[in-house]
């Protein structure tokens, strides 16, 4: 059985917390629906174990246990802080971190009906997160920059599954994205993977932001294509009008982007519906969703 083959039961990390945190091992553990690189186990009332699981390096937990800690201050919403290090051992040989629990439902599994203030506490959680990024910060192989560098990603996804009646539609946002100017400031703190599966909701609006493995170095449209992403529709307008920082060439940057990940989110729900690993049957109308929003722009 290879590491990916490993079964993560309630009684695997139970083992794994008798054996690194014993004081945690008797709080209830359940597991958490969804999750694809990393596994969730809800640990007691405030807290949860993230395993690691497809991704193939343990970098993201990394990541997050280095500057959660350090960002999580400062931001507006909820965000998962870690509170104890699992380390590799013979009865797991990857990663694991206890973290704090971040209440509300995943948006994939529920919805915004309070557009207005969750454009607006959107905006308000990327004004703090933006903010000039450290030397020592992780810089991602595959966000934070330009458009340009995704043509194959974007490629990829947009003929495995891109309507055909909406296929020029769609070319055409990303080669104005491709077309518009570069970043032009420094690098500065981008989530890099914020979709339906990311945040959280509560009573109709954001409550929270989730999985920081992606957190890195790079260009703000990144985040900022959540706009179409993870907002309702008619939400985009004020949540630029709010967030205020964003020129023309950086709003046209996160549409394209924002197009992209429509596509990603339509293939995931695809490879679900056909029963393939890692497929994500809520993410293929939640992708669909994003696409309409985009092409409305």
């Amino acid at each position: 059985m290879t590491d990916t083959e490993i079964e993560i039961t309630t009684d695997l990390v139970r083992d794994l917390l008798r054996e690194q945190h014993p004081d945690l091992a008797d709080l209830g553990i359940r597991e958490v629906a969804g999750g694809w690189g990393n596994q969730m186990w809800r640990l007691g009332d405030e807290l949860a174990v993230r395993m690691q699981r497809m991704d193939p390096t343990p970098e993201f937990q990394l990541n997050e246990r280095r500057w959660l800690p350090v960002l999580a201050p400062r931001l507006p919403l909820p965000v998962p802080t870690p509170v104890r290090s699992g380390e590799p051992s013979a009865r797991f040989p990857k990663h694991w971190t206890v973290m704090t629990w971040v209440p509300g439902d995943p948006l994939d599994c529920s919805s915004i009906s309070r557009g207005d203030h969750a454009a607006d506490a959107l905006a308000d959680f990327l004004g703090a997160l933006h903010v000039e990024a450290p030397a020592d910060a992780p810089v991602s192989g595959d966000r934070g920059g330009h458009p340009k560098e995704c043509t194959a990603g974007f490629d990829r996804f947009f003929h495995a599954v891109v309507p055909d009646d909406l296929a020029d539609d769609v070319r055409a946002v990303w080669d104005d994205a491709v077309a518009a100017p570069e970043w032009e400031g420094p690098p500065l703190w981008v989530h890099g993977d914020l979709h339906p599966a990311n945040v959280v909701v509560s009573d109709g609006t954001l409550s929270g932001v989730i999985d920081f493995g992606d957190i890195s170095a790079g260009d703000p449209a990144w985040d900022l294509a959540a706009a179409w992403v993870v907002l309702p529709a008619g939400a985009a307008s004020r949540f630029f009008d709010a967030y205020e920082r964003a020129d023309a060439g950086t709003i046209r940057r996160a549409r394209g982007l924002a197009a992209m990940k429509s596509l990603f989110l339509m293939l995931m729900g695809r490879n679900g519906d056909l029963g393939l690993p890692g497929g994500k049957p809520a993410w293929g109308p939640a992708g669909r969703a994003a696409l309409d929003r985009v092409l409305r722009g």
